[in-house]
This record gives structure tokens, sequence and C-alpha cells, in this order.
């Protein structure tokens, strides 16, 4: 009775997933035998293989506090153990950000905590995560569950301190609890939590993020930043006794909201604590009317569409699982979700794999197969060319070999020229690069520092973000000039190849920047957005203006970081279909060549100099005959496209290119 439908589906990916990965590796051993590898294809397969092997779907739990966030996730993951997981009593329970995952490289489960205290650095959670050091590790005991809810009481551990210091950590006052001491306040002991644990579907590569409510999202920039921006799937959650709130209202549209529209992410609101609304005297029509006024309502009021606000009660189904009561879980309506997240959220990264991964490596085995039915054209017209001249073949060869011979110097010349280009486009790839240099960037950072530095008014910080933003903005627009010649040049080079060759007419890839402009005007409508927000300055505001800054460069050096190595990337791919079709139809020809020659080196009888062109074709039909197997489970359809449940998503994704 656990979450059997969403382990099955997340199986049945992995399957997929294992299954692409085999027949990429295959398709690799089949180019060296067939000795048509080289080092660009090998490079851009070895690069698919190490999406599918890193790949994981990450679910962010985002709520305000008692909205029964840590239920849900109790209920939908460890209704197993029989007992609550994570802390999840009345009040203000989880503090910190908690990731859950499963680290294979650790030999026994854990949960690590970084102590509140590292906020006053300047370094992210991100780059703490690559330093062990500053985190304290707690072992977890799966095989007890008490040493495991022991474990994460941790978690929710507070401290008392006086409120000068919660003030510099970043802390509102007015959101703390107080101590019976003047002046001391309760802060959370820890700013993050990382558990790694050995779940069947986190095995999988499912990772959980469980989000404190507004007060962390605000006093933790990265998170709305970076963290819920990277996640596949939002959980919004409210409860159905309080309907949509003010604090809940403000989370919605300060921290969510866009996410839709800027990202791939997939939002869902859950209305939870349904139970509050059953009524044992109304009768249970009356109770659905109810649930469904408040679902239409909620909707409303988010902006989104009904079917995506999913009534609940994560308690009940926590206690139907446990208790093993399939009517109590019924009435939990906890079915629902579990249903959406198989087909949505899994669809969502079907299809991103099927663009980033799956089409790419069919267009280079169509390659490879288009190659190989031209030979086997040619061996099966010269075999019935020697079987016509029975008697005067071995002239017949020798004219054979000469045109073979013409053949392979044209496509030793084209792919002369293709280098030529390359080198040409390796000239461009490096203008892309150094329109998009570092350290263009670290001016820009260096300046945005000096500024605020000497000037910690609001105008101050007003002035030097959106200096900051226009220069990067300013960046962005020259390299985007740069691109523009380059996808040009690379146009003309692929006009000119399927001139030349009109059976295999191919797309020129083009080089598109919109999508890291528009990524970087969200990313300033962000910095707008915490600049309006600062009235007056307190000192709190200043220290979390700096960290806030902080985690907002991370993200924009990030975000050039990838602009770089994708500009990279496409100089060096650009031509790779082109490169590979006339070195494959080199090295075929190579082939045939001393194929035709060792036949007409021997002095047999005709008829053992036919058959002998017989095998060879029988050879290139069998390597045929593996290709097509490849195409074909390549062309497999993912397993929820598969089972013919196309779900249409709401903003739905864009499409990736390989360097993303």
């Amino acid at each position: 009775m656990s979450m059997e439908r969403l382990t099955q589906q997340v199986d049945a990916y992995v399957a997929w997933k294992r299954e692409l990965m085999r027949e990429i590796t295959r398709y690799r051993s089949w180019l060296v035998t067939n000795r048509l590898n080289s080092e660009t294809v090998e490079a851009q397969l070895e690069r698919a293989l190490k999406l599918l092997r890193t790949d994981h779907i990450t679910l962010a739990f985002v709520g305000e506090f008692s909205r029964g966030k840590t239920e849900l996730i109790n209920s939908l993951f460890f209704s197993s153990y029989g007992q609550r997981m994570l802390p999840s009593q009345a009040g203000r329970t989880t503090m910190c950000p908690t990731e859950l995952f499963f680290d294979p490289r650790s030999e026994r489960s854990y949960i690590r905590l970084l102590p509140i205290e590292t906020r006053l650095a300047e370094a992210s959670i991100a780059q703490f995560k690559r330093i062990p050091r500053h985190w304290v590790n707690i072992p977890l005991d799966l095989s007890d569950p008490n040493n495991m809810v022991q474990a994460f009481t941790q978690v929710a551990k507070t401290k008392p301190m006086p409120v000068e210091q919660a003030i510099a950590l970043g802390f509102h006052p007015d959101m703390l609890e107080s101590t019976n001491k003047p002046g001391e306040v309760l802060v959370p002991a820890w700013r993050h939590a990382l558990v790694n644990l050995d779940h069947p579907l986190l095995r999988q590569g499912l990772r959980i993020l469980d989000t404190p409510g507004l007060n962390a999202l605000g006093s933790e920039p990265e998170l709305t930043l970076s963290m819920l921006p990277s996640a596949q799937a939002i959980i919004f959650l409210l409860s159905a006794d309080t309907g949509v709130t003010a604090s809940d209202m403000e989370v919605w549209q300060q921290h969510i909201r866009q996410l839709d529209d800027d990202t791939q992410t997939c939002l869902f609101a859950v209305l939870n604590k349904i139970d509050v609304l059953w009524d044992d005297l109304a009768g249970e029509a009356f109770v659905q009317s109810a649930i469904r006024q408040i679902q239409a309502s909620t909707a409303r009021q988010l902006g989104i569409d009904a079917s995506e606000v999913l009534p609940l009660s994560a308690k009940q189904a926590m206690l139907a699982k446990v208790r093993k009561d399939p009517e109590l879980l019924a009435r939990s309506q906890m079915a629902n979700l579990e249903k959406l997240l198989c087909e949505r959220i899994i669809a969502q990264k079907e299809r991103l794999l099927e663009g980033r991964v799956v089409n790419q490596v069919l267009a280079m085995l169509q390659n490879s197969e288009h190659v190989l039915k031209l030979r086997l054209e040619k061996v099966n017209e010269q075999q019935a060319l020697l079987d016509n001249h029975q008697q005067d073949n071995g002239q017949l060869l020798f004219e054979l070999t000469a045109k073979t011979k013409q053949e392979h110097s044209l496509h030793h010349r084209r792919l002369l020229g293709l280098k030529t280009n390359q080198r040409l486009l390796k000239r461009q790839g490096d203008l892309l690069r150094s329109a998009a240099r570092s350290e263009r960037l670290d001016e820009h950072l260096n300046k945005v520092r000096r500024n605020l530095t000497g000037s910690w008014t609001t105008l101050g910080i007003n002035r030097a973000i959106l200096h900051f933003f226009r220069s990067v903005k300013q960046d962005l627009h020259n390299l985007a000039q740069e691109a523009e010649m380059a996808n040009k040049m690379v146009a003309a080079i692929y006009r000119r190849h399927n001139e030349e060759n009109p059976l295999h007419g191919v797309d020129a890839p083009q080089f598109n920047i919109g999508r890291y402009q528009r990524e970087l005007a969200q990313q300033k409508a962000k910095a707008d957005q915490f600049r309006l927000q600062l009235k007056t300055l307190f000192t709190e505001q200043r220290s979390l203006s700096k960290r806030f800054f902080a985690t907002l460069v991370q993200e924009v050096i990030g975000l050039h970081q990838r602009v770089r190595r994708e500009a990279e990337q496409w100089a060096n791919d650009a031509l790779m279909p082109l490169l590979q079709h006339s070195l494959e139809h080199k090295q075929q020809l190579e082939t045939h060549m001393l194929r035709l020659k060792a036949l007409a080196q021997q002095t047999q009888q005709a008829r053992q100099r036919g058959q002998q062109l017989g095998r060879y074709a029988t050879e290139l039909e069998q390597q045929l005959a593996q290709a097509n197997d490849m195409l074909r489970i390549l062309r497999h359809p993912a397993p929820i496209q598969r089972q013919g449940k196309v779900v249409t998503l709401p903003g739905a994704a864009r499409p990736h290119s390989v360097g993303e």
C-alpha cells in the first residue's frame, strides 16, 4: 500500500535509461568494429552517457509553517516504517531546509547538518557542500526506527542567542520565538540538512527538498534563487482549515509563481487536512461538495487550473497505510497526488532526455546507417557487373578500383575542406568565448563589490545592482552578435553539403543565446523585487543584502560558465554530423578498395570472385542489421509515452541544448 504506482513508474523510467545506456555503449563498440569511430563522435557519446548516469528527479515541498509538509513526506515515503520518520508534531518543526537523497558513494546512511553560524560567511550552501569538515555528521541506522526518529529530531533543534546575533545571521526578530530571558531569542541550530537514505525511490534518483516557511525562504536566498528553480516539481502546501492566507499568498507570489514560466518546473498546490471538513452528520455528498468548493476557490486565488489543486489528508493517508486500511486510504485522496507525480514529472524528465540524448544519438546512428546502405548498394551493383562479365572481370575489377579511388579522393578532399572550415569555426568559437570570458565578468563583480562596500544605502544598493545587470546584459548582447556571425557561417557550410549530398540533407545546428538572456532578465527581476523590499536599512537587512547579492552573483557566475561551456561545445560540435558523414564514407571506401585489390590480385575463377564479393555484402548486411536493431531500440517511446499517457504539462518545457 505504499507508493507502488510511483515506484513502478520510476523503475520503468530507470530501466529505459539503462536500455539507452546499453545501446549507446553497443553503438560505440559497433563503430570501433567497423572502423567508423572518431574523437568527436566518441566525445559526444561519452557526454550522452554521463548525462544519463547523473540524471535525477527533484521534488520540492514548499509552504508556510503547519501546513503539513513534513507529514505529507512521511506519508508518501516513510509509511512502510510504521511510524513518522521526520518530526511533524504541532508547532514549528522543520526549521532548516532538508534534502533527502541516496548517495551511492557512501557506505552508510547519514544526516549531515550545517551550523547556522555559517551564514556569517559569504560562501553559499552549494560551496559548503564541497567542504565536508564544516558539517556535523550523524550516522543513521535504518534497521532501528527509534534511532532514526532520534536522529531526525536533531534537524529541528533550536538554540538560544542574543537578538543582535540573530539579526546579524539574517533573521527578522518578529519571526522568532523569544526565550524566557529578555533580549534572547530561539533560532534554528542548523542552516541546512543533508539526509542520505537507502530508500527504493531515492536509490532510483529521486531527491526531495523539504523547505521551511517564508521566513527561511526570505533569509536563505539560495533556496529561491537556485534550489527551487532547479527542481522538476514544486508541491505547494496549503491547509483546508485556513484556505489561502496572506502569508501563503506572499510565498506563492514572491517565490513560486514565476517558476512555471521561467523553468520547466511543474507547479502543484496540495490542499492538505481535508479531514477537517469530514462531517459524519452532513453526509458524504455534502463533504465532497465542500471540498470541491474550496478547491475551486484556491485555484482561482492562485491563478492555476483546478486540476492542479489536489485536496487530500496526509495524516489520514499515513494512518491508513500504517493500519493497512484501504477505505481510509481512498478517502484521504492521496492516490491523486501519487498518480500525478508519476505521470507529469516522469513524463517531463522523459521528454528532456529524449531532447538531450536520444535524438542526438539517433541522428548519429542514422548517419552511420546511411553510409552503410550506400556501400551495400555499391557492392551489390559491382557483384552484378562481375557476374555479367565472367570472362574479363580482371579488367573490370581494375576499373572498379580506379572508380572507388576517385570517390575516395573526392571524400578525402571534402574532409579536408571540412577540417579547414572546422579551423575557421574554431576561430569563431574563440571570438564567442572571448565575448563571454570570465575576466569581463570579474570586472563587473569587482565593480559591484566596490560600489556596495562604498554605500549600503538603499540608493547605493539600487545603483550598484542596476549597473551590474546592465553590464552583464551588454556582454550577452555582444555574444549574441558573434553567435549570429557563427550561425551564418555554419548555415553556409551545411547548405553546400546538402547540395553535394542530396540524399543526406542535414539541418545546421544553431547557437541560440536567447535562453540565457531570458534567464538573466529573470535574475534581474528577482534582484529588483528584493531592492524594492528594502524600505529602510536595518542591520539584519545589511547582512541579508550581502548574502542575497553573494547568492545572486553565484547564480550569474553559473549562468556565465554555462554560456561559455555551451559556446565552446557548440563550436567544437557544429560540424560533427558532416565530419562524421565524410569520415565514415572515406573509411568505408578504404575498406572497399582493399577488398577489390585482394580480388584483383587473385587469379581464381570468376565464380569465386563473385562469391567473395557476396561474402562482403553479407558482412555489410549484418552490420546494417545491427544498426537497424539499435535504431529500433532507441526509437522505443519512453515508458509513459508507451502507455499512451502523454500528458500536457502546465507551461510546456522549453527544449534544452546539449551544453545545458
